[in-house]
């Protein structure tokens, strides 16, 4: 095994695309001594206690994790394991600066946008919204700011119209996992120059809030259909039908025909299932009611009657 995969490493990270990159990295043969993930929470109509895709993943592994409450006051852990480097990857805790120099190393942390640009706690889904044609990852230097570290290495990643947000946070997982495997040998080696980022591009993207899910019938068409790729699977943008929430997870634009009442439902052909907007119409092309499996247009209009006294809001 070359040298440098023998640097020990301790990971930080919480969501799927953090446990896709951790066991690509045991595979690969990095030494990671320690995993450090957040609380388990309880999830789901049962109120289950659940651990974080991370925790799920450690185990899988057999590696040794750590659930702090606040890692800035917890972190025995670290000191006790002596590691070289400290990575991390959608952790979702600012670390302090005494943890940060726990390495021997400087802690490095992978964000999913071309930084500058994005940074912040959702990455992925302002790239989508906004309507972005290119997104990448970035390996940083993780300091007590926001993901203002200098960079090290980038790997860009295109964005397909028809991506959404989980099919994009796996195009970030592959690229996140190609980029460690390549550069964080050469990091360990010095070989990588870091490059400090430009303040006047920095540009930043907050945790989507709940209210944010709640889609909106004046927004453009193009604007409507980003806002549906970019919390589509998950959690999901939705519109009322009195109190019904209908989840709306795939949308196309249409036209520009402002010829029906705001929010009403038309139904075009066989199979095409417009929306009125207060700019045009666009295609739903998949959607869910309420304790329904996820359903394409057709299937939604050969379930409802009275489609043209639907007024969504």
């Amino acid at each position: 095994m070359d040298k440098t995969n023998n640097k020990k490493i301790i990971f930080l990270g919480t969501p799927d695309i953090s446990a896709f990159l951790l066991e690509g990295m045991v595979k690969a043969g990095f030494n990671i001594v320690g995993v450090i993930t957040k609380e388990d929470k309880v999830r789901g109509r049962n109120n289950d206690i659940e651990p974080s895709p991370v925790a799920k993943k450690a185990v899988e592994l057999g590696l040794r994790v750590h659930k702090p409450h606040r890692l800035n006051t917890d972190f025995k852990f670290i000191k006790e394991l002596k590691p070289d480097l400290l990575l991390t990857f959608a952790y979702g805790q600012m670390i302090s600066d005494e943890i940060l120099g726990l390495g021997t190393c400087k802690p490095l942390n992978l964000h999913a946008s071309l930084l500058p640009k994005y940074r912040g706690a959702a990455p992925i889904q302002y790239a989508l919204k906004n309507g972005d044609s290119l997104t990448g990852v970035s390996l940083m230097e993780m300091v007590h700011e926001m993901d203002a570290g200098d960079v090290f290495s980038v790997i860009n990643i295109e964005i397909s119209p028809d991506d959404n947000f989980t099919s994009l946070s796996q195009k970030v997982a592959q690229t996140s996992l190609d980029l460690v495997i390549r550069d964080l040998p050469l990091f360990f080696e010095g070989k990588l120059n870091p490059t400090i980022q430009d303040s006047s591009l920095v540009s930043k993207c907050p945790t989507i809030k709940k209210e944010e899910e709640k889609l909106s019938l004046e927004e453009t068409n193009t604007d409507f259909v980003n806002h549906v790729r970019s919390i589509s699977y998950l959690p999901g943008a939705y519109l009322y039908n009195g109190n019904e929430i209908i989840k709306i997870y795939k949308a196309q634009s249409l036209n520009e025909t402002v010829d029906h009442e705001l929010g009403s439902l038309i139904k075009i052909g066989k199979k095409t299932l417009a929306l009125q907007l207060a700019h045009g119409q666009v295609s739903l092309l998949e959607l869910q009611r309420p304790g329904k499996k996820r359903m394409t247009a057709s299937d939604f209009l050969n379930g409802v009657k009275n489609l043209e006294e639907i007024r969504l809001k």
